[in-house]
């Protein structure tokens, strides 16, 4: 077999070309949303595959959130009808252990959220962090991100100043950390109540029920919304988590069509 013959410097023009082509894009979006998890997962897609520009943000190397080790670092994962069906679009594979109680193998429920994003046209910066929030007129417009390597130096021999990108509309997927309601919570602009014990059946139905819009332009999806809400947290199942991305992209969609008739007046 003869592979292409490439100068080296090629590959790494090639490396730099496209990441700051996508980067320089990523500057201003429809929607950004902060974590790569399922909710946030599946909220991308949803909203890429109606043609809007979205970006996702993720602080770790890897995407999929917790979606990648189940209960107890056990590899399989739960969910409850009728969350399914968003397998079912995915060609998932998972197993019926009891009626309504599902199960799947954590990497193909984690890599096939993943691909469905990637494939509806999602824009993804890893390794990146949310540092801060843009608000103007009490109205979110950004967010302030920075490398997330950075965070992992000494003070005393770094300093790198973040830089700020734009959308219409922001999701706060960050799980149980909620950073964008922290962010906001710390100048007083926005109160969240903390996360409850564990309660499997209140927790899923409450945490799709109450993902929506928090602050102007900002939306709450998953544990995120449990973490505002101060709902009980769901264990060791992922139904509740899918059908409020799917809540939250359903959500976005309609404020960007109202935002978009409003400016065509």
């Amino acid at each position: 077999m003869m592979f292409t013959q490439i100068d080296e410097k090629e590959i790494t023009r090639a490396i730099i070309h496209e990441y700051h082509a996508q980067l320089d894009s990523a500057v201003e979006s429809d929607v950004i949303i902060a974590g790569a998890g399922p909710s946030g997962l599946v909220a991308g897609r949803y909203l890429a595959q109606r043609g809007y520009k979205v970006t996702i943000i993720e602080r770790n190397n890897y995407l999929g959130g917790g979606m990648w080790i189940g209960g107890y670092l056990m590899n399989k994962v739960t969910l409850r009808a009728p969350a399914q069906a968003i397998l079912d679009e995915l060609n998932i594979a998972y197993k019926e252990y009891k009626p309504g109680l599902f199960v799947a193998d954590s990497a193909f429920f984690a890599s096939g959220l993943i691909r469905g994003a990637c494939e509806a046209g999602v824009t993804f910066l890893n390794m990146t962090i949310v540092e801060d929030v843009v608000v103007k007129n009490k109205v979110l417009t950004g967010l302030v991100i920075n490398s997330m390597p950075v965070t992992q130096l000494p003070r005393m021999i770094t300093c790198l100043d973040p830089i700020i990108i734009e959308s219409k509309l922001v999701i706060d997927a960050t799980g149980h950390d909620a950073i964008i309601c922290r962010l906001l919570g710390k100048r007083q602009m926005l109160e969240s109540k903390g996360m409850g014990p564990l309660w499997v059946e209140a927790s899923e139905k409450e945490i799709v029920a109450r993902t929506g819009e928090v602050f102007p332009n900002l939306i709450i999806s998953g544990m995120a919304v449990s973490e505002k809400c101060g709902l009980p947290r769901m264990g060791p199942t992922f139904g509740g988590m899918l059908l409020s991305g799917k809540r939250a992209g359903e959500i976005a969609c309609t404020a960007l069509e109202t935002k978009q008739r409003e400016t065509t007046k």
